[in-house]
């Protein structure tokens, strides 16, 4: 498919630059316009066997039985840690949220003019090496990125006033993308959705439907595959999870359509195929997935990396799914159904897998303690 010429994305100017921005669903509704924590549990649940394809996850497996860190949560979307202390997004109460070590939560800053219509709202965040907090949310003008300073101490942190890095990228009330992560190269890369403007997602002048790589003051590598682009790679549908094998390779997890959800190895200026090709094409176009599956049994979402393994949350197929590394075309599940909808996944400082649940979020069966953090151990090989 023949690139489509290049013009630089508008960008907002914000202190030393400009820049930047991930979403969710595997059937689509119809379209539309975009426009609430408790004292943590402590009960043990039951750990199920794995099952899957990979006669191993990789080189970290779940072991034991999770435990409850944080309930009482409102559809959460997102969690980070800043220098060991977790930072939590609510996608529809607009919260930041700072766990302390009993599970007690509190409210760091509310994040302003979040318009939380459907699967918009507050999603990603990350964190810089200076401590600073990145945020993706969905706004009445659309969706965009911000970054805030973050004052005091744990127990006491607050958000000073947000940068603009930026915004009016199109949304809807689904996929809007909105997972953010820094690289190992210290670039930031965010995740957008296609918001349902399908044929966006093949055109470079737009961000929808892409996954973009951007300095942390917002500007546009010298090194990027398009010129004067933020764009890194394109034809996505609803890209959400961004993670790192040691050796720096780029995966992402995608929400396919009604036929393939994805995992990809992502490159430089790779096409995706989105809305051409779901899943495997083999056509020679596009870059096919390295592994797919029926939308029923992932809907996957936030990814970590830890030790070869790659872990994802799913939605729809309520499971944690690993992958290895070493082979990217097998995977096993765990906890099937026994948590509900998973959002997101990450490695906590204390080696621990944390995942995150999303019951909440209205379309899921909430238990009486949803939504939840749960914590694991990692069996290291």
């Amino acid at each position: 498919m023949n690139a489509i010429p290049l013009r630089r994305p508008t960008l907002l100017a914000a202190a030393l630059g400009a820049g930047l921005l991930l979403s969710s669903c595997t059937t689509t509704p119809p379209a539309a316009s975009p426009t609430p924590v408790s004292p943590a549990a402590t009960s043990e649940v039951p750990s199920p066997s794995p099952t899957g394809t990979a006669a191993r996850a990789g080189n970290a497996t779940p072991t034991g039985t999770p435990r409850a860190v944080a309930t009482g949560l409102e559809a959460p979307w997102s969690v980070v840690f800043r220098n060991g202390t977790p930072l939590v997004s609510e996608r529809d109460s607009g919260r930041i949220l700072e766990l302390g070590p009993d599970g007690t939560t509190r409210t760091v800053g509310d994040i302003p003019g979040v318009a939380a219509v459907g699967e918009g709202g507050l999603l990603g965040l990350a964190v810089d090496s200076q401590g600073r907090l990145y945020v993706y949310s969905t706004g009445t003008d659309g969706n965009r990125l911000q970054r805030f300073g973050v004052t005091g101490e744990p127990g006491s942190l607050a958000l000073g006033q947000p940068e603009t890095l930026l915004e009016g990228i199109a949304s809807a009330s689904y996929h809007d993308g909105g997972r953010i992560a820094f690289g190992p190269d210290g670039m930031l890369y965010v995740a957008i959705g296609d918001a349902g403007r399908r044929d966006s997602s093949q055109d470079l002048d737009s961000l929808n439907g892409k996954i973009l790589r951007m300095t942390p003051d917002g500007g546009v590598p010298g090194d990027n595959p398009f010129p004067d682009s933020l764009v890194y790679s394109y034809g996505h549908r609803n890209p959400q999870g961004l993670a790192w094998a040691e050796d720096g390779t780029m995966f992402a997890t995608e929400f396919g359509q009604n036929t393939w959800d994805e995992l990809n190895i992502i490159t430089a200026g790779g096409n995706y195929g989105w809305p051409a090709v779901e899943g495997i094409a083999t056509t020679g176009d596009f870059t096919d997935p390295v592994q797919q599956w029926e939308p029923t049994e992932a809907s996957p979402s936030g990814m970590a990396h830890i030790d070869g393994t790659l872990f994802i949350a799913n939605l729809r197929g309520q499971v944690l799914r690993a992958v290895p590394v070493a082979d990217p075309s097998t995977s096993t599940t765990y906890y099937d159904g026994e948590f509900g909808r998973l959002r997101d996944v990450t490695a906590a400082p204390d080696g621990k897998l944390w995942f995150v649940t999303n019951n909440t979020d209205g379309r899921g069966r909430p238990g009486p303690d949803d939504d939840r953090i749960l914590s694991v151990d990692l069996a290291l090989q």
